[in-house]
């Protein structure tokens, strides 16, 4: 596994050169008739909200923010991941577990001067990244605060944590800025994802992006104290009765991608928020359920698995 000792984020060398201060104008071209999700709902969101699924307009919405311990290994370390969390999603998951800022949209606008602020306070911090946690309709945003923390002195990754319903114009924005993509595969069968998620064709879109982060950051590089500087680091929640189609979305990884993608196959899942209603997702999953899970990933060489979960399984 590679390491890679001597850092510098990527936006540093798009702000030297001018090219993250233009990436702001043409993001904010994009939110006057927005196309930065796969949602496409083509609102001008720099004057209203109505039309637009995630229901945000030209400011962001931040819920919370702070030194989060409980992400994958890689990127909490000993000092904690600097979590952005933004209020609104395009996704309408009816099993959402954080469905009160993702659904409800709780929390507070915010300008691009007090989002830098937070990403230079959780520096301050000294966390070992910058997470922004639910970011897909917060594009534009992101990318102005960007700029600004740059040019006050942030110097940690970037994490783009997201749903994985990514556009390609989002993604062309982003390319050069975002150091370390978190995307979720959340399905392998779209008519699945239409039914629990409310989206269409995510299956298809949501391979696209994978396969362009990918391309953009390569597979996860580990510094020598095994903290993420720059990669792709997937995530997959294991649904009851295999909803998820966790096969199909572990043997894209591992013949599309790389059997070296450091993968966090999730086996919290818990109803909540509408779950009750769409049996099977009324129940947790099983051990039996994510030891099969686990099985499908080695049996496709995908053997960069995230431990935390392995250990919270053999705890339990």
């Amino acid at each position: 596994m590679e390491r890679n000792r001597a850092f510098k984020p990527a936006y540093l060398e798009l702000l030297q050169g001018g090219e993250l201060a233009r990436r702001v104008d043409r993001a904010y071209r994009h939110l006057e008739d927005c196309d930065l999700c796969a949602r496409y709902c083509h609102v001008d969101r720099r004057q209203t909200t109505q039309g637009a699924v995630c229901r945000t307009g030209e400011r962001a919405v931040v819920h919370s923010f702070g030194p989060h311990h409980g992400e994958e290994d890689p990127l909490r370390g000993h000092r904690g991941s600097g979590t952005i969390f933004f209020s609104g999603c395009n996704l309408r998951c009816v099993f959402c577990q954080n469905w009160e800022i993702s659904h409800k949209g709780m929390g507070h606008e915010v300008e691009s001067e007090t989002l830098a602020g937070m990403m230079l306070a959780l520096q301050a911090q000294d966390c070992h990244n910058i997470n922004l946690v639910s970011p897909s309709h917060v594009v534009a945003q992101i990318v102005a605060a960007v700029v600004i923390a740059a040019q006050r002195g942030l110097r940690v990754p970037l994490v783009y944590n997201t749903g994985g319903y990514d556009s390609p114009e989002a993604l062309t924005l982003l390319d050069g800025i975002i150091d370390i993509y978190m995307p979720d595969m959340k399905y392998g069968n779209a008519a699945i994802a239409r039914r629990y998620s409310r989206v269409r064709d995510y299956v298809r879109v949501n391979q696209a992006a994978v396969k362009e982060m990918h391309r953009q950051v390569g597979d996860l590089v580990l510094d020598e104290h095994g903290i993420a500087r720059r990669g792709l680091l997937l995530r997959h929640l294991v649904l009851p009765g295999n909803l998820a189609g966790t096969e199909q979305v572990l043997a894209f990884v591992a013949r599309e991608i790389s059997t070296d993608t450091y993968l966090n196959l999730m086996g919290q899942y818990y109803p909540c928020y509408r779950a009750d209603e769409y049996p099977p997702l009324n129940h947790p999953v099983t051990a039996a359920e994510y030891g099969r899970a686990r099985a499908v990933a080695e049996h496709y060489g995908l053997h960069r698995l995230d431990q935390r979960q392995k250990r919270a399984w053999l705890a339990f």
